[in-house]
């Protein structure tokens, strides 16, 4: 796959008189992805309480939230001062502040970079080294692994480069114990499986957007059908995954494994609905693909939550 022609961005002028205080401060914001931060956190904080085997220390769970946004934050900026080339050519992306000019390229590079370095010395200073050293793994993974390196070549950049999320439950566990173990492996490789069929629903809806710009998501390169198989794999892999936490390693009480089998069933009939509609040949509006990118927060919020209640019932 070669590089797409760049394009200048940069449509509303980006002189400080056409770029007001409120909107450029939202504009910095909306740099750090805000929404898929919310996601992060949702799996870093229930670890925590996995990992204190109950209420942990209220400022170790505010320093880590902080640390973690700030972190996520930097590597986000970064990713958009990198795509905004191909940013200014997807309709799904093309309102993001490196694009309409609302934040220069200069100002989000500066950005980017200072969140990260602050963000490891956050952790370091506040937390502990081990944090942020993942912290800081965690960045230079998503920047130059997935970013720069995978996401133009492989129809598989979205498999690998999930690993840079996966990466916050080791942050969580770490914060608590200062040290890593199986339990946040565990739930590290159910992220990680989770990933793939989390995003390829979404990537199937706006494959045109990804075609048009040479990015080779797996729904570009191949049909609604084996995307589909992928995703059903995938999917069933990460289920059995998420039970090991009960059973072998024996981490929580029946409450767990109850909640997670529940969730799992569900996604499960999600995904084999979607792989038999693709099987069928359905098309457009009636792949219905989006149910499963939807249920797939549901799930991954409910499973953690899951997981941050169950050391009170162990």
């Amino acid at each position: 796959m070669t590089a797409v022609e760049t394009r200048p961005a940069g449509v509303i002028g980006t002189g400080s008189a056409h770029r007001p205080l409120r909107a450029r401060v939202m504009g910095f914001v909306a740099l750090t992805k805000p929404r898929i931060i919310e996601l992060l956190l949702i799996t870093t904080v229930p670890v925590m309480f996995l990992a204190a085997g109950g209420v942990p220390s209220l400022w170790r769970v505010v320093a880590t939230v902080v640390g973690g946004y700030l972190s996520a934050g930097g590597a986000n900026a970064l990713n958009m001062y990198i795509d905004r080339d191909i940013d200014a050519l997807m309709h799904r992306t093309e309102q993001r502040p490196l694009v309409t000019g609302l934040v220069s390229p200069r100002e989000g590079l500066v950005f980017g970079i200072t969140l990260s370095v602050v963000s490891t010395a956050w952790f370091a200073l506040l937390v502990n080294p081990l944090s942020a050293a993942l912290s800081l793994t965690a960045i230079l993974y998503y920047v130059f692994v997935y970013t720069l390196w995978l996401k133009r070549r492989t129809s598989q950049n979205i498999v690998w480069g999930g690993v840079a999320g996966c990466l916050q439950v080791f942050i969580g566990w770490s914060a608590v114990r200062d040290e890593l173990a199986w339990a946040p492996f565990v739930l590290f490789l159910v992220l990680f499986f989770w990933t793939p069929p989390h995003y390829w629903p979404l990537s199937m809806k706006v494959k045109d957007d990804y075609e048009r710009v040479g990015v080779p998501m797996l729904p570009v390169v191949a049909g609604n059908q084996v995307v589909a198989r992928q995703i059903v794999l995938y999917s069933w892999v990460m289920v059995l995954t998420s039970l090991t936490l009960w059973w072998p390693l024996g981490q929580t009480s029946w409450f767990y494994p109850v909640v997670a089998t529940a969730l799992g069933g569900f996604w499960l009939k999600e995904a084999h609905g979607l792989h038999a509609r693709a099987k069928a040949g359905v098309t457009g509006a009636k792949l219905k693909e989006m149910r499963l990118f939807h249920w797939s927060i549901t799930y991954a919020t409910l499973l953690f939550v899951a997981v941050a209640v169950d050391p009170f019932l162990h």
